[in-house]
């Protein structure tokens, strides 16, 4: 089980690329990789008030890779963090992806059960993807432009599976 992840002892974006890079995402194999725990690592993401958009767009690719993943642990942090609703939203993303994927058609199964358990624990609330500093004016467009998935999970973001260099 990863310990306890609080704002204090959050990771920065560096030490998330080096972790990511340690568990083998191809978008940072150029960096020295750093022992992380996967449940940690998104959880970690998720904390950050403003994420680099690269590093989000790899969590898809943690939760796809890694789908045995501590589910309890990172579900019950991510609810009593209130950011369920991010995760909830990248848990989609990675199911539409293994569903498009056949290495990674054995992750669809566990995605469609933590989606349906955090379905049930969505907040009403609108956040963003991890930037608390968006711009009011990107954040008026992105309510009207958003995709769906986005406005399903009650997040300002432009991210979508087909964005995603591992997509194809």
């Amino acid at each position: 089980m990863p310990e306890p992840v609080s704002r204090a002892n959050v990771a920065d974006g560096a030490q998330l690329a080096g972790q990511l890079s340690g568990l083998g995402y191809p978008g940072f194999s150029h960096l020295r990789p750093r022992k992380a725990n996967p449940a940690a690592v998104v959880l970690d993401a998720l904390l950050q008030n403003d994420l680099e958009s690269r590093l989000a767009e790899a969590l898809p690719w943690v939760l796809l890779t890694y789908p045995d993943l501590d589910w309890m642990w990172l579900v019950r942090n991510a609810e009593l963090r209130g950011v369920q609703n991010r995760l909830g939203f990248l848990v989609a993303i990675a199911k539409t992806l293994a569903a498009r994927r056949l290495e990674f058609g054995s992750a669809f199964t566990k995605l469609s059960a933590i989606e349906q358990q955090l379905e049930h624990a969505r907040l009403a609330g609108e956040d963003t993807l991890c930037r608390e500093s968006m711009p009011a004016a990107e954040r008026h467009w992105l309510k009207a432009h958003r995709s769906a998935l986005a406005r399903h999970w009650n997040l300002f973001t432009g991210l979508t599976a087909d964005q995603l260099s591992y997509s194809r």
